[in-house]
């Protein structure tokens, strides 16, 4: 959801730069930051995941 924010943010952000009209204020372009966060928050999911996984695994074997 956070990377979906963030991407929607980066698409209206741009816009402006291609429509030829005056750019948004700098704190929007903060808000597109939010893509890579979410990408972050997904990996680190996944890395825990992985991790969850290799000692259920391991712990299934003893």
């Amino acid at each position: 959801m956070v990377f979906i924010l963030g991407a929607v943010a980066t698409l209206a952000t741009m816009a402006p730069l291609f429509l030829d009209t005056d750019p948004f204020p700098s704190y929007a372009w903060a808000v597109c930051m939010l893509m890579g966060v979410g990408f972050a928050i997904s990996a680190a999911g996944v890395v825990r995941s992985a991790a969850a996984q290799r000692t259920a695994a391991r712990a299934s074997q003893a």
